[in-house]
């Protein structure tokens, strides 16, 4: 059965939650506040100070993107982003970006000619002072406490390892050291091979705290810093220094998340993700999930703190969900929501904002609390109409009519809010009643749309786009995002296996030149397969892809080799 599901009154229950909300409203969707990780930004060159735990760039084609890629496809006036030099993934800092032809022609130039003056801030467990010889490398004092190191350095496996050599020889690695307290000390490369100071500074006997691969102490991250970089203004000719401070150990916390994160605009975020635990903020509240029953002293620790930094809402409470492997046996949704461990109880409901708008999220309505926030950057793209340089614009110019969505599997219907604030009519389908009222009378609601201009149908998304398609009815997008399993009086659906059938349902009701979004959470289904399966549905259908692009899961969503990335989306512009 079909319907619209018609504005109702908020309930009492709502209406008692709505009165404890924190008072937000929606801005404009199109993200417009500084990113906190911007040191500098002007018409030739982009500076950041990357957080540690990212890549610089992405590995593979299908990988999670790194900071290059990340920002490279965020905004169209960084689509010309050029890289000239690289951070390890887990060194922090200063790292410096081209925009124009004559900043990169200027940037090479500098850089081979060994202009651009960098130094690193690092720490070692060992309190010992610079060593006068080392094995492996060329050592000379110099004025003002410096130690110039040379060698060789040669590739082992995932390490490197020096050989003395005279600084003439080819490949020379050359690194100025000097102690500025004991277990702290500043590093200038000379010139720039991979893992020079990291290998130096092992050599030396100090290697840098958390840097496990070369032999350094445990700690949380690898304790090395790209302090400062200075250069040549490519268009004047003006000396620039960039500097970036850095925590010190004991201090550091949600690098990332507050990196990439204007806390005005958005304080959906993941903390931490791990195998063992994750840690959600949802606005002023924080959310841990792991397979035990959580941890009630470091609950009580998060309180009050504010992971976005300063000015952002302090953490109010903390919920804890014990994840479970047999949650279709569970009947209750209290038996699956997540308890309250720290701070004053009785906000079963929260609203959060992502790049500005509004959505209600609840603690007491099941597994998930309304949202998956891994998906903020595909919302992104929706409501600002931006997906990369090469994928073009995504709504065809259409002056007289707003682009048409089909959200399928909408759940609460955030795909549909972030398209509608982008101008977008919508049809939410999925086979949940409550979820698509939580959708329309409340999301849509918090954000101030008119749910009027906009279709509900609840029902099995397979039945309803036979129908569809037989009524003749197509959009400018549609969008696939289903559950990794589901069951339907119709049967059951498995994402690993059935995608490419999905896909070849959805391809009768989009329209020639449309976009095609689709997305899978199928931790087993790798990049590789989730793409050819999806396209070679596609040409199954004798329609031709013109543009794509892929996207893995957002920055605060890192993957490890332990928790490999999961999140995969394939969005096509089909003819």
């Amino acid at each position: 059965m079909r319907r619209s599901l018609a504005a109702a009154p908020v309930c009492s229950t709502h209406r008692r939650a709505a009165s404890r909300r924190r008072r937000l409203t929606p801005t404009v969707c199109a993200v417009s506040l500084p990113l906190p990780l911007v040191i500098y930004e002007d018409e030739h060159l982009l500076v950041v100070n990357k957080p540690a735990g990212w890549n610089t760039h992405a590995p593979a084609p299908l990988a999670a993107e790194g900071v290059y890629d990340w920002l490279r496809s965020r905004e169209p006036r960084w689509a010309t982003l050029a890289l000239h030099h690289r951070l390890d993934k887990e060194t922090s800092g200063v790292l410096v970006f081209g925009l124009t032809q004559l900043a990169n022609k200027s940037l090479a130039a500098q850089w081979e000619a060994r202009s651009v003056s960098k130094s690193y801030s690092l720490h070692s467990a060992s309190k010992r002072r610079l060593p006068a010889s080392a094995p492996g490398l060329s050592l000379c004092s110099q004025a003002d406490g410096w130690l110039r190191v040379s060698s060789v350095l040669q590739r082992q496996g995932e390490r490197y390892v020096v050989q003395p050599c005279d600084e003439s020889s080819a490949g020379a690695a050359v690194t100025l050291f000097r102690q500025a307290e004991p277990g702290l000390f500043e590093a200038r490369p000379v010139t720039g091979r991979t893992h020079q100071i990291r290998a130096h500074s092992a050599a030396l006997g100090l290697p840098v705290l958390g840097d496990r691969l070369y032999g350094g102490a445990a700690a949380e991250r690898v304790w090395l810093h790209a302090a400062s970089l200075s250069l040549l203004h490519p268009a004047d000719g003006r000396a620039l220094i960039f500097e970036a401070s850095a925590d010190a150990p004991g201090n550091w916390l949600w690098t990332i998340p507050r990196a990439i994160t204007a806390w005005q605009e958005t304080d959906l975020v993941r903390l931490n993700n791990s195998r063992e635990m994750s840690v959600d903020l949802l606005g002023d509240t924080v959310l841990t999930q792991s397979e035990d029953g959580g941890d009630p002293a470091a609950a009580h620790a998060l309180l009050g703190t504010t992971p976005l930094g300063d000015g952002s809402s302090p953490v109010a409470r903390v919920y804890h969900k014990t994840l479970r492997r047999d949650v279709r046996a569970v009947n209750e949704p209290a038996e699956m929501s997540p308890r309250l461990l720290a701070g004053e109880g009785g906000e079963d409901r929260v609203v959060v904002r992502e790049n500005g708008a509004l959505f209600e999220l609840s603690f007491t309505d099941g597994y998930s609390v309304g949202l998956f926030h891994d998906q903020r950057d595909n919302r992104r793209r929706l409501a600002t109409g931006y997906v990369s340089e090469s994928f073009g614009a995504l709504w065809p110019p259409r002056p007289s009519a707003p682009p048409t969505l089909l959200n399928c599997f909408a759940y609460t219907c955030g795909f549909s809010v972030a398209a509608a604030l982008g101008g977008a009519q919508t049809t939410s389908l999925d086979v949940s009643k409550k979820y698509l009222a939580w959708g329309q009378e409340r999301n849509f609601a918090l954000n101030g749309l008119d749910t009027t201009s906009h279709d509900w149908i609840f029902g099995d998304c397979f039945d309803w786009m036979k129908r569809l398609a037989r009524k003749g009815r197509v959009f400018d997008a549609v969008l696939l995002d289903p559950p990794t399993y589901s069951s339907t009086k119709t049967g059951r659906f498995s994402a690993e296996r059935d995608y490419a059938s999905l896909v070849a349902a959805a391809l009768p009701l989009l329209a020639p030149n449309g976009v095609l979004l689709a997305s899978t959470n199928a931790a087993r289904m790798t990049p590789q397969t989730f793409v050819t399966e999806v396209k070679a549905a596609v040409s199954a259908a004798g329609r031709l892809v013109v543009a794509e692009y892929f996207a893995s899961q957002p920055p605060d969503f890192p993957p490890s080799r332990d928790e490999p990335a999961y999140l995969k989306t394939l969005w096509l512009r089909v003819r």
